[in-house]
């Protein structure tokens, strides 16, 4: 049950576009474990089959908790869809606020594993912040929803979607594909869901290997180059915005195309809206006290 709970929470964390659900399971402690399971995958896993039968085979691949893990995550994001886009499209400074928070102390909790800093892991984390800063400037695009590409973008996305502070909602925003992969799931086009899910299988059957062979050869740097892409995710989590540009979707729904932060007055002054400042700083620190919470009492279970 517990595994199942923190597969939801990684489920909840990855229908936001700039959240990512391999920061849940990092905070939650079981980042390296299910990096491993999903690595077990391999020839040695089927030789265990033929060899030694079903039940072997489920042990060899930690199969009880990967499935604990992912039926967490899939009912937290199908039951989780409809709220967030309505939040996301009705309460957007509250809702970026609060994860602004849960981010930022995600920042701590990875940093913390960072046994000494030095110059090598000072200059990974800036690396990381770079590369996370950049792809959170990108314009997203929007796709032509071709069955084909809901497997490329379940592929790709996956793989942001395992390392702390890079979302895969938002690579498939990038990609032009978030509002058509949400939609199927509103929908319940089981075909292009099925698609987009196997392509998420051989994404993570792929990167998860490289990961996890970064995390034994190279922890410190990688723990480093994770909490960077923490922090330069936060420019996209920044709660006041305005739009620069917009474009028109394949709907005929006009959207924005580029926006930038500003200051909550500059909100106030350009929107005519009021920036919430109070409540948007109180949604941060709840943020931040929530995954201390939860860091506190991962590490008494």
């Amino acid at each position: 049950m517990w595994f199942f709970l923190k597969g939801a929470g990684m489920g909840a964390a990855d229908v936001v576009p700039g959240v990512s659900g391999g920061t849940i399971a990092f905070i939650t402690g079981i980042y390296g474990r299910f990096l491993h399971a999903l690595k077990s995958f391999d020839l040695n896993a089927l030789a265990v089959l033929k060899k030694s039968g079903v039940k072997a085979f489920w042990r060899h691949v930690d199969g009880a908790f990967l499935l604990s893990v992912f039926a967490g995550l899939v009912t937290s994001a199908a039951s989780l869809a409809k709220v967030i886009t309505y939040l996301l499209a009705h309460h957007q400074i509250l809702v970026w606020s609060f994860f602004f928070g849960l981010i930022v102390a995600s920042f701590i909790h990875v940093a913390k594993q960072v046994s000494q800093w030095q110059w090598q892991t000072v200059l990974s984390c800036m690396i990381g912040a770079l590369i996370a800063f950049v792809i959170t400037t990108i314009a997203p695009s929007e796709a032509v929803p071709h069955w084909w590409m809901f497997f490329v973008a379940g592929a790709i996305a996956v793989c942001a979607m395992i390392l702390p502070g890079i979302s895969g909602s938002f690579i498939l925003l990038l990609m032009g594909m978030y509002g058509h992969v949400l939609g199927a799931i509103t929908a319940k086009e089981v075909s292009l869901i099925g698609l987009f899910l196997i392509g998420c299988v051989f994404g993570l059957m792929i990167f998860s290997r490289f990961l996890s062979w970064l995390l034994d050869n190279y922890e410190q740097l990688t723990f480093s180059l994770l909490a960077g892409f923490l922090i330069g995710s936060l420019n996209l989590l920044w709660p006041w915005k305005t739009v620069v540009s917009t474009y028109t979707n394949s709907k005929g729904i006009e959207k924005p195309l580029l926006q930038q932060n500003v200051s909550p007055m500059e909100f106030a002054s350009v929107t005519g809206l009021s920036p919430q400042t109070g409540l948007c700083i109180a949604l941060a620190v709840a943020g931040l006290l929530l995954i201390l919470a939860v860091e506190k009492l991962t590490e008494e279970k």
